[in-house]
């Protein structure tokens, strides 16, 4: 499993971890079953403080993306299909979002914006 953390980001370490393991899991190259490094493995791994991997585990769980059990460690969890579709489609959302803005910003119209997505999505 690989963990890119950029210190020069805005995003905070621990959305980068999450966001990271997501789109693993979401691509299929963490499977369900597949078991995550230690809180205190990783952190040592990405020079990080455990407190940090910690919540980042917290969120992952609480989303519903992986389960962690008390002496055994954290897990990918199986997931429901609708689960994944929902992700996606919240990610899409936020990278439209972005490019609407860009649109706005260069004179693009809507009909325009439009015309590419549809070229896009062929």
């Amino acid at each position: 499993m690989d963990i890119i953390i950029s210190n020069s980001s805005n995003e905070p370490i621990y959305n980068q971890i999450v966001s990271q393991i997501k789109a693993q899991i979401i691509s299929g190259e963490l499977a369900a079953g597949d078991a995550l490094p230690s809180m205190r493995t990783l952190a040592s791994s990405l020079r990080i403080s455990v407190i940090t991997t910690k919540r980042a585990y917290e969120e992952l769980e609480r989303d519903g993306f992986i389960e962690s059990f008390t002496g055994k460690g954290s897990f990918v969890r199986g997931q429901n299909a609708e689960l994944l579709r929902e992700e996606n489609l919240r990610q899409a959302e936020e990278y439209l979002a972005k490019a609407v803005e860009k649109a706005r910003l260069g004179g693009v119209s809507l009909a325009e914006l439009k015309e590419i997505l549809d070229m896009l999505y062929e």
